[in-house]
């Protein structure tokens, strides 16, 4: 499975960004999909997670209530709604597929590029 994340850019405090994710080379719907991100000079961290069929979401504590995850099986996408966005939520951001809908990045198997989010003052 190839993961290809988009959507990333420069917001300022208090705006909101739609990150995407398209996944291609097999079958998308098998898979629990979750968001990573990773600050400079930072150990990349759990964001959000969601299982296959879209019933279990999972968040950080330090996005709860301002971030959601979803997906849209038929499309082969999932998404990443990022309102009241901080200036700590500047980060790249990775989408990653695994089996399960957990926290932890070392069980995800498929890994997308990256797309930059940067919050300014």
């Amino acid at each position: 499975v190839q993961l290809q994340a988009s959507g990333g850019g420069l917001v300022q405090a208090g705006g909101s960004l739609r990150l995407s994710c398209a996944a291609s080379g097999g079958t998308f719907s098998n898979y629990a999909m979750g968001w990573f991100r990773q600050a400079p000079g930072k150990e990349r961290e759990f964001v959000t997670t969601i299982s296959w069929n879209g019933g279990i979401t999972s968040y950080a504590n330090s996005v709860k209530g301002r971030f959601t995850i979803s997906r849209d099986n038929a499309k082969n996408m999932v998404y990443l709604q990022m309102n009241s966005l901080k200036l700590e939520d500047t980060a790249v951001y990775y989408c990653a597929g695994g089996n399960y809908p957990l926290a932890i990045g070392s069980q995800y198997v498929y890994w997308g590029q990256g797309t930059q989010v940067t919050v300014s003052s």
